[in-house]
């Protein structure tokens, strides 16, 4: 009984010499789980610092992913190679169609819209096969006159005038020269034009026509009749075509007014204004063996006697 019962105080003086050795928070068993915890809790934090594009870029498997790296510099020759090809797209888009009307027939469709006025410069060449003489004094009006005009007089024996509808605010040096000459002028064709009857062998009119209402077209379209010799031409968008841009509409005093073929054919009848057949004839032999392809409405109208 003596020996059974001094066991279990010995025990309890062992335990107690134990934990006086190694404290809770240092038990070996324990202490060694922690290690191993930190250590791995170590391992894994260096290994996620590792910058996984050197990786890619090192084994060499997705080229030039160096350049994309946040801490390289674009290569000065990436940035030439960019605008040389840059450069080359815009020029193939601009001489896409070929010469001179290639040029014009770009611009005319850039920032998403369409000038019947940049068109009229395209359809010179075929104008002047169509209406031959005719050709020999032309009064161009509609915005950017002065390049339709400045167009006009390099043709031989082709004397031009112009009328901008609306003011030159941003006239270039050229338009200005004209305009002092007196060969462009600025008016207001809802008003009575500043010619005698038949001033002109040939009127030709785009744009403009597009922003007056129907009470305003039923004066002006037969006043353009009324000064020209031999016919007038008009150029008119199509329906569903984008034109006047919103910082425009205060030029223009409204939006264009896009209108149908038909509804120009009624018009015409209403304002007793007749078609010149031949003259249609003419032009749209002329277009074909150019292949062209108008990006607007032409309609060719005979002279107002």
């Amino acid at each position: 009984m003596g020996q059974a019962h001094m066991r279990p105080i010995e025990e309890k003086k062992a335990q107690k010499r134990a934990s006086e050795r190694y404290p809770a928070d240092l038990d070996p068993a324990s202490s060694s789980r922690a290690s191993l915890l930190r250590f791995g809790s170590f391992n894994c934090k260096t290994m996620s610092r590792r910058p996984t594009a050197r990786r890619f870029a090192d084994s060499g498997s997705i080229p030039f992913v160096g350049a994309l790296h946040p801490k390289s510099r674009p290569s000065p020759l990436l940035s030439v190679g960019i605008f040389i090809v840059g450069t080359l797209l815009v020029v193939g888009y601009l001489y896409r169609s070929g010469g001179r009307s290639g040029d014009i027939a770009a611009l005319s469709r850039l920032d998403g819209g369409v000038s019947c006025s940049l068109e009229v410069q395209r359809l010179i060449p075929i104008l002047m096969k169509a209406y031959g003489d005719s050709m020999r004094k032309v009064l161009h009006v509609g915005p950017e006159t002065c390049s339709v005009v400045s167009q006009l007089l390099k043709e031989e024996d082709t004397e031009a005038w112009g009328i901008e509808p609306y003011e030159l605010d941003d006239a270039d040096a050229n338009c200005k020269n004209l305009v002092r000459k007196g060969i462009v002028r600025v008016a207001d064709i809802k008003f009575p034009l500043p010619y005698r009857p038949k001033s002109f062998s040939l009127v030709i009119v785009s744009d403009a026509l597009d922003y007056l209402s129907p009470r305003y077209l039923n004066k002006t379209v037969p006043e353009l009749a009324r000064v020209s010799a031999d016919g007038l031409v008009i150029l008119s968008g199509y329906p569903g075509q984008q034109r006047a841009k919103v910082t425009e509409l205060s030029k223009f005093g409204r939006p264009a007014k896009l209108r149908s073929s038909s509804w120009w054919v009624r018009f015409f009848i209403q304002t007793s204004l007749e078609e010149n057949e031949v003259a249609i004839k003419k032009f749209e032999q002329a277009a074909s063996k150019k292949s062209y392809k108008p990006a607007c409405q032409v309609f060719h109208l005979k002279p107002l006697h």
